[in-house]
C-alpha cells in the first residue's frame, strides 16, 4: 500500500525550501561557502530537531539558512527538494521561501529569487514536475519591512506564483499586512498565509476577511468555530496541512490525533503536504502514507485529499483537469488497492 500511496499523483502546495535542507547538505553548504554552524556534526544537527514548540524550531531552522550564500545554493537545495518530490509522486509544487531572513544577512534578494527560479524553471525537463515560487512575508518581522519585500521583489514578478505570511503566528494577527498583500494582489499575484495553526481561529477568518486569502496554510483551528467550518465548506476555501510538524511541533501530541480525517469527513477541502520535511520526518509521501496508516484513510479518501491538491493549486483550469485525468487513471489502474 506505501508504494501505491508514493505514486499517488499530487501536488505539494505547503512546503518551505529552506526546511528542505538536510543535514548532511547543511554542513556540505557550510563547508562550500565557510560558514561556522552551531553544531559539530550532521548528526548534532539532527538531534537539535527535537523540538518544544514552533519557536524553538525556528531557531534551529533560522541558523541553517546561514548556508545559503550563492544563488547557486539555493538552485541546489530546490533541486534535491524537486527530486524527492517527484519521487513521492509530486506532479507540481508551489514552494514558499522567506526572503526576509536572507536580506537581513545581507544578500540581495535577487540572489535568493533568481537561484530558486534557475531549479523550478527547469523542472519539468529535469524532474517531470511543474514548480512556482510563492515569497512568504514573516509575521514576526515589521509590517514596512514586508513591504518594502514586496517592493524589492516586484521587478522579478515573472518568477513569482505568489504571497504568503509565515513564521511565529501568536501575536502577530493577518490583519496586520492587509496593505501588503493588497498590493500583491494588485500586482497580480495570488495570497496564501499560515492561519489557525497555533494562533486561533479567528486569525483564519482575519486571513479570509482582511487579505482575501485564497488558501490557507495549516487552519487546523477552524475547527473549534462551527460557523468557520461551515464558510470553509460552502466556499471550498482550500486547506493545506501538514500532519509530521503539526505533531512535532506539539499542535496534537499524537499522529492518532491529528485532525486531518475528520476535516476531510466533514466536507473540508483539505490536502496533505510536507511543511518542512527535512526537519519533520519526511516528505509529502511519507506524510500521507502514515495518516492513511494511522487514521485508516480508504483509497477513495486517499484520492480525495490528492485531486483536492490540484484543485487547491494556481494551475490553469486545464492543467488541473489533466492532473485530475492522470490521477484516474493511476487509481484506476491499481483496483488491488481498492476496497472491495
Amino acid at each position: 500500500m506505501r508504494e501505491f500511496v508514493m505514486g499517488l499523483p499530487k501536488a505539494e502546495l505547503h512546503v518551505h525550501v529552506e526546511g528542505t535542507i538536510e543535514p548532511a547538505t547543511a554542513f556540505a553548504l557550510a563547508a562550500r561557502n565557510g560558514v561556522r554552524l552551531p553544531w559539530a556534526t550532521p548528526d548534532e544537527l539532527a538531534a537539535a530537531h527535537d523540538f518544544a514548540d514552533l519557536q524553538s524550531f525556528l531557531d534551529v531552522y533560522y541558523a541553517v539558512m546561514a548556508v545559503l550564500c550563492t544563488p547557486a545554493d539555493f538552485a541546489d537545495v530546490a533541486d534535491a527538494y524537486l527530486a524527492r518530490a517527484a519521487a513521492q509522486g509530486v506532479r507540481h509544487v508551489e514552494m514558499f521561501f522567506d526572503p526576509q531572513a536572507h536580506v537581513a544577512r545581507g544578500l540581495p534578494i535577487e540572489t535568493v529569487i533568481d537561484g530558486l527560479y534557475a531549479a523550478t524553471s527547469t523542472a519539468r525537463e529535469r524532474h517531470g514536475l511543474t514548480a512556482g515560487l510563492i515569497l512568504c512575508m514573516m509575521r514576526d518581522r515589521p509590517v514596512d519591512d514586508a513591504a518594502a519585500t514586496l517592493a524589492a521583489a516586484l521587478p522579478h514578478v515573472d518568477k513569482l506564483v505568489g504571497v504568503g505570511l509565515d513564521s511565529a503566528e501568536v501575536g502577530y494577527p493577518p490583519g496586520l499586512f492587509a496593505q501588503v498583500f493588497a498590493d500583491a494582489r494588485a500586482a497580480g499575484l495570488h495570497v496564501v498565509a499560515h492561519a489557525g495553526e497555533e494562533g486561533p481561529a479567528e486569525y483564519v477568518w482575519e486571513a479570509i476577511r482582511t487579505l482575501h486569502v485564497e488558501r490557507v496554510d495549516h487552519g487546523l483551528r477552524s475547527l473549534e468555530d462551527p460557523a468557520l467550518v461551515a464558510h470553509l465548506v460552502g466556499t471550498g476555501l482550500p486547506l493545506t496541512v501538514c500532519p509530521f510538524s503539526t505533531v512535532r511541533l506539539r499542535g496534537c501530541d499524537t499522529l492518532a490525533d491529528h485532525p486531518v480525517a475528520r476535516m476531510l469527513r466533514v466536507g473540508l477541502n483539505v490536502s496533505v503536504h510536507s511543511d518542512d520535511p527535512a526537519y519533520f520526518g519526511g516528505y509529502v509521501g511519507d506524510n500521507l502514507d502514515a495518516v492513511r496508516e494511522t487514521l485508516g484513510l480508504t483509497v477513495a479518501e486517499l484520492q480525495t485529499l490528492a485531486a483536492n491538491s490540484f484543485r487547491s493549486s494556481f494551475l490553469p483550469a486545464d492543467a488541473v483537469q489533466a492532473h485530475l485525468r492522470g490521477l484516474d487513471e493511476y487509481v484506476s489502474a491499481r483496483a488491488q488497492y481498492s476496497e472491495g
